[in-house]
């Protein structure tokens, strides 16, 4: 076993800790995340208001999709692809040359 087999097979446990952890905790991180901002935001008098904006928003979706990956069982959620979006099979092409006929 490699040294990334074995850092993998250790993380594993955290990582399902993490995502439970996330999946419990959603609402108190994002009031935390919320109050940070507005306290940023106060601090440097609205100056960059439209950066912490953003910068929240995306805290607020990686809390979210850590959350949803302990959600999602690999054995039985094969319908999502990597980043989470649906996954669909690309539209059959039909073969070349001329139609058979009968």
């Amino acid at each position: 076993m490699g040294l990334l087999d074995n850092m993998k097979a250790k993380l594993g446990p955290a990582k399902d800790k993490v995502s439970d952890l996330a999946q419990r905790q959603r609402g108190s991180i994002e009031h935390g995340l919320d109050k940070a901002a507005k306290v940023v935001d106060e601090k440097t008098k609205g100056k960059y208001s439209e950066k912490i904006h953003a910068g929240t928003g995306k805290a607020k979706e990686a809390v979210d999709r850590i959350a949803q990956r302990g959600e999602r069982r690999p054995d039985t959620d094969t319908s999502t692809a990597p980043g989470g979006e649906t996954a669909q099979t690309p539209p059959q092409t039909p073969p070349e040359g001329p139609p058979p006929t009968s």
